[in-house]
């Protein structure tokens, strides 16, 4: 994907080995139709310049710290999404290690959900 250090990706990559991805079209199914937590782990000025219907913040800065605060259900389904599926990758990981089991990466992310034309707000 270009613009990522080596070490950044490979530790990406062995991220998703561990988790779910699905892509944009399953996830914008899956929030819309309120079975599950739409969740934009990019920093504040991106979910400013605009984010995905539907989505709540939780940049990836503080989300393992508020997250049982936001969605306490360990069960709960949650979708993460980024710039490029990259970060949320990563905190699908940590989300897995913390105990929520229905965690998933959404792969593409904010680029790939524009891309579809899915809703944006």
């Amino acid at each position: 994907m270009g613009g990522h250090s080596e070490a950044f990706e490979r530790l990406c990559d062995e991220a998703r080995e561990k988790i779910e991805e699905i892509d944009v079209e399953t996830a914008a199914q899956e929030a819309s139709s309120g079975k599950a937590h739409l969740v934009d782990v990019r920093e504040e000025s991106e979910w400013a310049a605009g984010h995905a219907a539907g989505a709540v913040h939780l940049s990836k800065g503080v989300i393992e710290r508020d997250i049982e605060a936001r969605i306490p259900d360990r069960d709960a389904r949650i979708l993460c999404y980024c710039g490029g599926g990259f970060r949320s990758a990563l905190v699908a990981e940590n989300l897995a290690r913390m105990g929520y089991t229905r965690v998933a990466s959404v792969a593409g992310g904010w680029r790939a959900w524009n891309s579809a034309k899915l809703p944006i707000e």
